[in-house]
């Protein structure tokens, strides 16, 4: 199932990842108030506009209908699609629901133009990602079908060692997702969340870029640190021309509500 944007010269969407929701907006995820942070970034798109958002897993904490239920009510005031992936964190039936419920879709294969998008489903049965069979099968298919010049991947977990301690709930079956990349040229670049820190860089000519977390960030060091710098996202340019250009995002919010 694919959904079809009409053609234009460029598409603009918004990556947002790892929102911990919980079940009640004042509940607080490492000493922030994820639904603040992320009413925030959804009260900007709504004046940007952007063709789709899409959320990159992790979107609640608790696993609870609540949760999903306050994921629905932030995100309602979106006039464009919503896509989702899921997350380790993340309930498979509860993000079922959400996909049926307005501005939310279901669709896995969004194509733009020159463009197909193809969302991944890394979620195993740990906190780390695992790239199942059925996954490489679906994966070869949509590459096989598509007619588009140039494809992008975005997933939850990260597709390569960040030498820091998220690697150890990192992908297990990394090898696996490279071959797939590799035996499909027209793939250009992976984005993903999971790391909670927004960074870039290239693997065998393929662009690797991790969008920073709509709650906390998370420090590439060796021990688990976390760290509030306020709402994050990233904005993504897809261009009918085959270009594509990212841009990290981050808004300035005074943080005394965090702590009342």
């Amino acid at each position: 199932m694919h959904y079809r944007f009409a053609t234009k010269a460029q598409y603009r969407l918004a990556q947002i990842t790892d929102c911990h929701l919980l079940a009640s907006s004042e509940d607080l995820y490492k000493g922030v108030q994820p639904a603040r942070y992320l009413a925030a970034i959804v009260a900007h798109l709504v004046q940007q506009q952007p063709d789709a958002v899409l959320l990159t897993g992790d979107v609640t904490q608790d696993h609870t209908p609540a949760s999903y239920q306050l994921l629905c009510h932030i995100m309602a005031p979106l006039s464009c699609p919503v896509f989702c992936l899921p997350g380790n964190h993340d309930d498979v039936e509860q993000l079922a629901w959400l996909c049926e419920q307005a501005p939310f879709r279901p669709e896995r294969s969004l194509k733009l133009a020159g463009w197909q998008l193809l969302l991944l489903n890394t979620k195993g049965d740990t906190p780390a990602g695992v790239f199942m069979p059925a996954e490489q099968q679906w994966l070869q298919q949509q590459c096989e079908q598509t007619t588009a010049e140039a494809i992008w991947l975005f997933c939850h977990h990260h597709p390569a060692p960040l030498n820091c301690f998220i690697d150890k709930h990192g992908q297990l079956n990394q090898a696996q997702l490279w071959q797939s990349i590799n035996e499909q040229p027209r793939i250009r670049g992976i984005g993903h969340g999971h790391a909670h820190y927004a960074y870039h860089r290239r693997q065998q000519q393929v662009d690797i870029v991790g969008c920073p977390a709509s709650s906390v960030q998370f420090l590439p060091t060796p021990d688990w640190q976390t760290v509030d710098q306020g709402p994050q996202w990233c904005d993504w340019h897809f261009s009918a021309n085959g270009e594509v250009r990212w841009q990290f995002q981050r808004l300035n919010l005074s943080k005394s509500s965090n702590n009342d």
